[in-house]
């Protein structure tokens, strides 16, 4: 199957020169980006509800196969922290439908904050309402939640656990859906990392999940630089 690699964004002109040359203008970072990588996580949809006109100028200026994963709206995670959230989840689906129509959507996230322990039965009501053609993966922060019952959880609905790395928790590697959903969120990685990284993606791969990875952004390109480096090695 498929390895898509990127960062958490890409509006970052102290990217130039190591990932963009110094002659790309800010509004043609997107379709630089897209020359290297083919995929990208987006924060934007954390924070607002995209407008139709936004996501269909980031179809535009991206080639067939490039896809978007993006965070889901704050209301849902942090304000209603997936209770009584039916209503506003339609509508969020609904704004990022557009990406959904042009079949380049990746997956949803769902970054849980760290102070929302484990509710298993919160998470069961929330999980019965999302649809079973898109992709979603959760991301928890607090490590209650790291436990077989939720595993069992995901599974049974084909929700991916995010495999989140940082120096504050790492997630165990389960793997609860046909596809696998990393972040990378350390502030560096050595050239021995980065070997173990991609044996870990490719295997995925070889075995028929689609494997979807992001690197951390900051204003240092090398999550950007290490994406590229994915992609390109066997």
């Amino acid at each position: 199957m498929s390895v898509f690699a990127g960062t958490s964004g890409f509006a970052y002109p102290a990217w130039k020169p190591a990932f963009y040359p110094k002659n790309v203008a800010p509004k043609d970072f997107l379709s630089y980006y897209a020359t290297k990588l083919n995929s990208v996580e987006i924060n934007y949809t954390y924070r607002q509800l995209p407008k139709a006109g936004t996501l269909e100028s980031w179809v535009s200026a991206t080639p067939d196969g490039f896809v978007f994963s993006l965070k889901a709206h704050m209301k849902l995670t942090h304000i209603l922290r997936l209770k009584n959230a039916a209503e506003f989840s339609e509508i969020f689906l609904r704004a990022i439908d557009p990406l959904r129509s042009a079949r380049r959507l990746g997956p949803v996230l769902y970054q849980l904050p760290p102070n929302l322990k484990c509710d298993v039965q919160l998470l069961a009501d929330y999980l019965a309402l999302l649809p079973n053609d898109l992709r979603f993966a959760f991301e928890f922060r607090h490590e209650s939640w790291l436990t077989d019952a939720v595993y069992g959880l995901l599974s049974r609905h084909g929700v991916s656990l995010c495999i989140a790395e940082s120096n504050k928790l790492e997630t165990p590697k389960v793997l609860t859906a046909s596809f696998a959903y990393f972040r990378m969120r350390k502030g560096d990685y050595s050239p021995d990392d980065r070997k173990r990284i991609a044996g870990q993606v490719h295997d995925l791969a070889s075995d028929g999940r689609d494997v979807y990875v992001f690197f951390k952004h900051e204003d240092d390109p090398s999550g950007a630089l290490y994406a590229q480096e994915l992609l390109t090695c066997e």
